[in-house]
């Protein structure tokens, strides 16, 4: 059986974050694994399905909501701040290594998406990391923005950033957009079906709402994230790829993982985006249940 556990801990500022501990039967200290959602998501958004299973196999797994999110503190409320997202996870690790359950040698890192990028950097940076996982990783937010965004849409967007600017330099709260919408005439981060579905899946009342702040995008299309990835060697790294992927681009990450340096692995799975939390579920935590185990066990 795994006990499944509500935590916070205090990060810069005095912003607390909250989230999940799952800890697995029998004595420690065991390894352990920390997580963290992807874009504007949240912890509900598919995350404890990877932490069971991990926790099952007898790792103790953390997942928080980012700062501004869920349960999590922060204002303003649904902004994404991509290096105040991985400073607050080097206090995430921090914290596994306090627990009396966890072996601090022993601690491993899953990203997903936008935190997949995230686990390209801590990987990089953080080497109380043992082994890194970054499954369907933002790359470069520059390279994606030229792929999503039409050209004639450009100027729109540009012109709501520097509104935005304006705004705030008026006193006033940041401008928001919708994370996603199918309506072409709403502006928001994405419009794909599969991005709606996934977004929108059900979850408790109050944990998400739908919108962004407008300069979570200009922050996204700023990120490279990629650029660290022959830095993460020599911890272990295992890329997880989705062969379809149009939201962060499968050559795009294919490339990145050809620059990466041993000791590396590329598990490449069917689908889109957002099959590895749904239709492609087993075979992605099966990947990054395998090489926890190789690295951390």
């Amino acid at each position: 059986m795994v006990e499944r556990k509500d935590v916070e801990f205090e990060a810069d500022g005095g912003v607390t974050l909250r989230g999940w501990l799952f800890l697995p039967d029998g004595p420690g200290p065991h390894p352990a694994v920390t997580m963290a959602h992807g874009y504007a998501g949240v912890r509900d958004h598919g995350l404890e399905p990877f932490a069971r299973a991990f926790a099952e196999d007898g790792f103790v797994v953390l997942v928080h909501d980012h700062r501004t999110f869920g349960a999590s503190e922060g204002l303003p409320r649904q902004d994404v701040d991509p290096w105040q997202q991985i400073t607050d996870w080097r206090r995430a690790i921090s914290y596994l290594e306090s627990r009396p359950e966890v072996d601090p040698g022993r601690i491993g890192l899953w990203g997903s998406s936008y935190a997949g990028g995230h686990a390209l950097v801590l990987g990089a940076t953080d080497r109380r990391l043992r082994a890194v996982v970054s499954q369907v990783p933002t790359i470069s937010g520059y390279q994606q923005g030229l792929r999503r965004i039409a050209p004639d849409a450009v100027a729109a967007l540009e012109e709501a950033f520097n509104e935005d600017e304006r705004a705030r330099f008026r006193g006033e709260a940041p401008r928001t957009q919708a994370i996603v919408s199918s309506d072409p005439a709403v502006p928001a981060s994405y419009r794909s079906q599969e991005a709606i579905d996934f977004y929108l899946q059900p979850k408790p009342d109050g944990v998400w709402d739908n919108h962004v702040t407008v300069r979570s995008t200009r922050a996204a299309r700023m990120y490279e994230p990629g650029t660290w990835i022959t830095r993460v060697s020599p911890t272990p790294l295992l890329m997880i790829v989705a062969r379809d992927d149009t939201v962060t681009v499968t050559d795009l990450a294919l490339a990145a993982y050809e620059q990466a340096l041993e000791p590396k692995r590329l598990q490449l799975i069917p689908g889109g985006h957002f099959d590895p939390y749904t239709a492609q579920f087993d075979k992605s935590s099966a990947a990054a249940l395998a090489w926890f185990r190789e690295h951390l066990a």
